[in-house]
């Protein structure tokens, strides 16, 4: 049992947080390869958890009506149309047909664009910063490993908000709580899998146990390499990255900063033991100081002398 632990291995985070007899952690795999930008999976978040509907504007640069993860938006499925970089692999939705003239009729055109499709999520760190600063105890770590916001407890402080290194966290605007998945908390209780990876018609979000969801991951970036995709890799599977591991992760066909994930995420409160100790240090010192500056006049006074 590790109290405290703040960053480094930590292979079993629900039993270090009191659970004991907790069932293996599960999680998230998105492959975004196969992913149709249906929206499906947000859908399914919205109507089941019920969360409040966050606008149907479009942004004007996308189809996508959403445009990123927020307190009311639990699911995101980003829409990243690019040109396709020199020797990267063209994914049409669907087979190019030549017509009658012998020009193509649907997928990737002579233009050379393509879309990138992805359903984004809370990465339910295994060092989660959100859940260490929580002053209320409102996030807490479950039996399954994942993270969940009480919206009962949280008193809308928003320190949880800067913690996430993803940018995940959110308060909404309407009472300040803050908001985020829950993974389906309440659907995991009663055995059955995440809503929105139940309606994901293409199981581009897969639900289970997370040390299999790694080992099928890394299959699949196997299989799409021999299949000449070789710019296909994972994206916060490794359990010594810098939140530990992640949750949530996803097999990405470009860079992380395409689909708007930062580079190389740090849990923000690594340092925070340090910090504390430095902290104090200076405090000792100043009042060192302080004393000092009291004592020295009178150990300098001439004798005989008020």
């Amino acid at each position: 049992m590790r109290d405290n632990l703040l960053s480094g291995p930590e292979p079993d985070p629900a039993r270090d947080a009191g659970h004991q007899d907790a069932p293996p952690r599960v999680g998230f795999f998105t492959d975004t390869s196969v992913c149709i930008g249906c929206k499906a999976c947000e859908v399914a978040c919205k109507e089941w958890n019920a969360v409040p509907e966050d606008g149907m504007a479009l942004t004007g640069m996308s189809y996508d009506n959403t445009g990123g993860l927020g307190a009311s938006t639990w699911r995101h499925v980003a829409f990243i149309e690019q040109p396709v970089p020199a020797g990267r692999t063209e994914l049409p939705l669907v087979e190019p047909d030549t017509g009658g003239d012998g020009t193509a009729q649907g997928g990737a055109d002579a233009s050379g664009m393509r879309w990138l499709m992805s359903s984004d999520v809370c990465k339910h760190c295994t060092h989660a910063a959100c859940l260490d600063v929580c002053p209320t105890g409102s996030l807490f770590r479950t039996e399954f490993g994942t993270v969940v916001v009480q919206e009962d407890i949280c008193n809308g402080c928003g320190v949880c908000v800067p913690a996430c290194p993803y940018g995940v966290i959110e308060q909404r605007p309407t009472d300040g709580r803050a908001f985020k998945c829950t993974l389906c908390y309440d659907r995991l209780g009663a055995g059955q899998e995440p809503a929105c990876a139940k309606a994901c018609p293409t199981e581009s979000i897969q639900f289970g146990p997370l040390d299999e969801l790694r080992e099928r991951a890394a299959l699949r970036v196997d299989q799409l390499h021999e299949a000449g995709v070789a710019e296909a890799r994972l994206y916060g599977h490794e359990p010594d990255n810098g939140v530990g591991g992640d949750g949530a992760f996803f097999l990405l066909l470009d860079e992380p900063e395409v689909y708007g994930l930062p580079p190389d995420p740090v849990v923000t409160t690594r340092d925070l033991g340090t910090m504390w100790r430095h902290a104090g240090m200076a405090a000792l010192s100043l009042a060192g100081g302080a004393a000092l500056s009291f004592a020295l006049p009178a150990l300098t006074r001439p004798k005989g002398r008020r």
